[in-house]
C-alpha cells in the first residue's frame, strides 16, 4: 500500500490469493493504515478488480467501512491507469538487471523486498 502521505511495508503472500486471504490482509493491514493516514474518513482506496477483490465478502466488508474510507469504483482492464502497475514494472526491470538470476523463490522474495 502507498499514498501521498505514507508507504506501508510489503505484505508477502505465500499462498493463493483467495477472497478470505485478501479480506484478512484488508482488515489487518489496510484498515489501520487508512485510519492512520486519513483519520477524518476522507481516504479513497483503489484496487484493480482481481477476482478476490470483487468477492461478495470483500465488497460487504468495504460497505461496512464506508464511513471510514471509500472504495474507488474501478473500470475493468485498465492497468495503464493503476499506479501499482508502474511500481511492478520498475521492480521487474530491476530484477531482470540483476545477475545471477534468482535461483529460487526465497531469493526472489528477498530481492523484491530489497527493491
Amino acid at each position: 500500500m502507498f499514498s501521498w502521505v505514507a508507504l506501508r511495508p510489503v505484505v508477502v503472500v505465500e499462498q493463493t490469493m483467495k477472497a478470505s486471504n485478501y479480506l484478512n490482509i484488508t482488515a489487518d493491514q489496510l484498515h489501520p493504515y487508512m485510519a492512520f493516514v486519513f483519520p477524518t474518513g476522507n481516504g479513497i482506496f483503489q484496487q484493480d478488480n482481481a477476482p478476490c477483490q470483487k468477492a461478495r465478502i470483500v465488497l460487504e466488508w468495504f460497505e461496512e467501512h464506508t464511513d471510514e474510507f471509500h472504495l474507488m469504483s474501478w473500470p475493468p482492464n485498465s492497468p495503464d491507469l493503476n499506479p501499482m502497475e508502474h511500481i511492478w514494472d520498475v521492480m521487474e526491470q530491476q530484477l531482470r538487471a540483476q545477475t545471477p538470476p534468482c535461483p529460487n523463490i526465497s531469493t526472489l522474495r528477498d530481492r523484491c523486498l530489497d527493491i
